[in-house]
């Protein structure tokens, strides 16, 4: 990170951040080109790693590349707010990210299937009982990425 004064290194002001947004972006290598796509997460902190949980359709290209290439990047945004200024180079912006990469695998436990949801919809809407039918769950792809490496800006 070039601006090491704005980096925040302190794992509960991270996890707050993270526990307090809602997008994460993945970005996957798709042959001679890079595939973004921002999904809803849930989060857990398992033994000192992040683990996000995220979720789709059981085909498609996210489903695809997560099978051919599991490496990936990351990245969360939020806190934006724009800092005025007199001229045009003096405006800036407060915000906070997260950027990062991990690999991404296909959860095919039902119980972890299961978890991976209530996580997804407790970040949503901070409730944390949810049932599913059988039929929901064998329905949806649920993509697991276990962060390797994480670093967190603030300005």
């Amino acid at each position: 990170m070039r601006r090491n004064d704005r980096e925040i290194t302190d794992k509960e002001q991270i996890e707050l951040f993270i526990k307090s947004e809602q997008i994460l972006r993945v970005g996957f290598y798709d042959k001679d080109e890079i595939y973004i796509v921002p999904v809803n997460y849930g989060v857990s902190f398992v033994d000192g790693k992040y683990i996000f949980y995220f979720h789709g359709a059981t085909s498609g290209r996210k489903y695809e590349l997560a099978k051919k290439s599991p490496k990936v990047g990351f990245e969360i945004d939020g806190q934006y707010s724009l800092m005025d200024g007199e001229i045009a180079c003096d405006y800036s912006a407060h915000f906070q990210s997260v950027i990062g990469t991990g690999n991404v695998f296909l959860v095919e436990n039902q119980e972890e299937k299961i978890l991976a949801l209530n996580l997804l919809m407790n970040q949503a809407t901070q409730k944390n009982e949810w049932t599913y039918s059988d039929k929901m769950i064998e329905s949806v792809a649920i993509f697991k990425l276990v962060v390797e490496n994480l670093t967190c800006k603030k300005k």
